[in-house]
């Protein structure tokens, strides 16, 4: 068994890393099953190292029913057959010791799968000794139990529908702010959370080097001295309300994860990430000040929410402001300078493509994919790359409702269809923001189902798998992919990447993004037309910066000029370096 990586660790080795996301069941398939697996993993980590990442995120591995996903853990406590055994999760975690890489897991408690042990006897009768370990409530007085109103509480779940199910056999509700089949733990009952801890121990030991905390601000709920969980506002008709006020950033959250890092994590140099749905730059500074002790970095997701129409769901489509973009990421680069750390991703498991998103994947693909990349990278804090983003994939495409295989996309496309929504708005919609655009099939080369497997994928290939595929991109010194490799190793290189300052300019501008770093008398600028369109702009007095070294570009041969002013083709940018001398 792999212990813990021997390789050297400063106290915050991470805020120098890169962490690289792989979705297992969509990276790499090696027995033709048209699931990816661990083994497929192994036999890829020539591309992880020659991109020179750090960190594999792995989301998870473990036995489910897969109603999520994997993301309804039947058991924590090992692999499930359909990705390998235990033996290949450890021969991956020495292979990437081996490279001087590290193994972050995908840790799920918010919420186990409705198959899991402990729930099983949970919901085996009300005097079990694990009852408590979920939310059990009686149904609402006056209401016959199964029907609808008869809910504890009006909270509607974040897959569509209540967030209670009625259990026949016990005559009592459940909680699950998701899925049905993903019942949430209690985790007001000490025995939940040191069941949790003992999992998270035994992970370590197996040589496991951090953790990505999957709504691990969604584990404290706001309940009443009673044990009741309180109703919510609702509007335009519908019986079901958002519960986020009671279940995001709760009373005991900060409680909880100061408990966790005390109890498993404490002087271990893991790196934690908590997926922080609704968390403020407010509420990130508690979770990441060192001096709390909670957890290193969270991920926000105020940024990734900006073009959703106003009151609406994430389905509800709006343009992109890159104004509104540069002051929100420059508030969390502002408002963590102090205290805290940040995470910078565009892409993950949950959110579309980036280069279809907000770049321009045609005529511009490789221009777009490069700028996002560089403006988000050479920020301070810890960068993420999900499978397939550093090549330049692009969302899924599909035309009909029926190839979509996320259960997100899936129950909202039914409610949606069934209030009368015409159907091509609804495929429009998914097409733009489905979770299924980030997990179609990673592409290796040109060759069938882009060489990810020998059998029939689970999820279909994008048929542009011929033109951007990692193959073409490692032959192509110009592409995608040797621009992310760069922007790691200006990472690696540059203090003023990690640890400088950061201050942002032309706020104003709907077309370029620019900002400068600053440490120790070193100057980064950064600036990025991140449209269409030419763009001309006045650095002003930071246009002499422009003279300094050109670290990187998606330009070449274009003329640099002098300052102030600088002219930009569509989708270029610029990465200069003035050093101290």
């Amino acid at each position: 068994m792999p212990g813990p990586s021997t390789a050297p660790r400063d106290p915050d080795w991470w805020k120098s890393a890169v962490v690289y996301q792989i979705y297992p069941r969509s990276f790499q398939d090696s027995d033709g099953d048209g699931i990816g697996d661990l083994r497929g993993i192994i036999e890829r980590l020539g591309h992880l190292g020659e991109l020179g990442v750090d960190v594999v995120w792995l989301s998870p591995i473990y036995p489910s029913p897969q109603a999520d996903n994997g993301y309804d853990i039947s058991d924590y406590e090992d692999v499930d057959p359909m990705f390998g055994s235990l033996a290949d999760l450890h021969e991956l975690i020495e292979g990437l010791h081996a490279r001087g890489m590290k193994l972050v897991m995908d840790l799920v408690v918010n919420h186990t799968s409705d198959e899991h042990p402990w729930f099983r006897e949970s919901r085996s009768s009300r005097d079990n000794p694990k009852r408590d370990w979920y939310w059990w409530r009686d149904p609402r007085p006056g209401h016959e139990p199964g029907t609808p109103g008869a809910e504890p509480s009006n909270w509607e779940a974040s897959f569509s529908g209540p967030a209670w199910t009625f259990d026949e056999a016990t005559g009592q509700y459940y909680l699950h702010l998701f899925s049905p089949a993903q019942p949430d733990l209690n985790w007001e009952n000490p025995e939940v959370r040191a069941a949790v801890h003992a999992m998270m121990e035994r992970w370590i030991e197996r040589g496991v080097d951090g953790f990505r905390m999957d709504v691990i601000n969604m584990i404290s709920k706001d309940v009443a001295a009673d044990g009741s969980l309180p109703d919510v506002p609702v509007s335009g008709g519908s019986a079901l309300g958002d519960p986020s006020p009671h279940t995001v950033n709760g009373p005991r959250i900060h409680e909880f994860l100061h408990e966790m890092h005390e109890r498993v994590l404490a002087g271990r140099r893991l790196l934690t990430v908590a997926e922080a749905p609704g968390a403020t730059v407010t509420d990130a500074r508690l979770y990441t000040d060192p001096a709390r002790r909670e957890v290193d970095m969270v991920f926000t997701f105020e940024h990734v929410n900006l073009d959703i129409a106003p009151g609406g769901s994430k389905w509800d489509l709006a343009p992109l402001r890159l104004t509104d973009l540069k002051a929100n990421l420059s508030a969390w680069q502002e408002g963590l300078a102090e205290a805290g750390w940040n995470s910078l991703y565009w892409n993950n498991h949950d959110q579309p493509r980036i280069v279809s998103r907000w770049g321009s994947e045609g005529r511009h693909r490789v221009e777009s994919a490069k700028s996002l990349a560089t403006v988000l990278h050479l920020m301070r804090g810890t960068p993420y790359v999900y499978q397939g983003e550093e090549v330049g994939m692009t969302n899924a495409h599909f035309t009909e409702v029926g190839q979509y295989r996320d259960i997100e996309s899936v129950n909202w496309a039914a409610e949606a269809l069934e209030r009368g929504v015409p159907e091509e708005m609804v495929v429009r919609s998914l097409a733009v923001k489905s979770r299924d655009n980030a997990r179609t099939p990673f592409h290796w080369d040109a060759s069938p189902q882009a060489g990810f497997t020998t059998g029939t994928p689970w999820l279909a290939v994008n048929p542009n798998h011929d033109t951007i595929n990692a193959e073409a991109a490692r032959r192509d010194p110009g592409s995608v992919f040797h621009d992310y490799r760069r922007l790691i190793e200006l990472r690696h290189g540059l203090d003023v990447v990690v640890h400088g300052d950061y201050r942002l300019l032309l706020p104003d501008d709907e077309q370029v993004f620019a900002y400068v770093r600053a440490a120790d008398g070193a100057r980064l600028l950064v600036v990025a037309n991140l449209s269409d369109e030419e763009a001309v702009v006045d650095l002003g007095p930071d246009g002499a910066l422009l003279d300094g070294d050109l670290l990187l570009t998606t330009h070449p041969d274009a003329e640099r000029g002098s300052g102030p002013e600088v002219r930009l083709a569509p989708w270029e940018s610029r990465v200069h370096l003035t050093d101290a001398g």
